[in-house]
């Protein structure tokens, strides 16, 4: 059965740098796991790997580092509103956002806000989740405190 519901605590009983967690969050993106934005549909290409991950980057950062889901709205150049952008805001008050790059043709984010992490059971993007998040652990494989299963050790 896919991990669909958020662990109670983060992943990790031992930190892992967080250069080595968004090597291997980046390194797992691609097409399968990417969706367009809402409105304009612009596909996911390898010159733009970031694009249409925002929300599970955002769920996968959020398993191994805790603190809260961020969501601001993007309006594209026109001024029209394209859809939403997630991020994380680590405990410490940090954001961190893995796939703002992915902005490349105008669009801008606007506001942020805290939001709950998706409880439906499956959420919309549950899926594509499921195959991000065993990609990450997968690169994560063998490191402290990561297991395969993907609870700490």
């Amino acid at each position: 059965m896919p991990h669909t519901t958020p662990p109670t605590a983060p992943l990790t009983a031992t930190p892992l740098t967080l250069s080595t967690l968004e090597a291997a969050i980046r390194a797992s993106w691609a097409e399968d796991t990417s969706e367009p934005s809402d409105l304009t549909r612009i596909p996911w290409t390898p010159d733009n790997p970031a694009w249409g991950h925002c929300d599970i980057t955002a769920l996968v950062a959020h398993d191994f580092l805790g603190g809260e889901l961020m969501r601001g709205e993007v309006y594209g150049a026109s001024g029209r509103q394209e859809g939403y952008h997630w991020w994380n805001r680590l405990p410490g008050g940090l954001e961190l956002d893995l796939t703002r790059e992915q902005f490349q043709h105008g669009e801008r984010v606007t506001g942020g806000e805290p939001v709950p992490r998706p409880t439906a059971h499956p959420f919309r993007r549950a899926e594509t989740y499921d195959v991000l998040r065993a990609r990450v652990l997968t690169r994560l494989a063998g490191r402290p405190g990561v297991s395969a299963a993907g609870r700490s050790r």
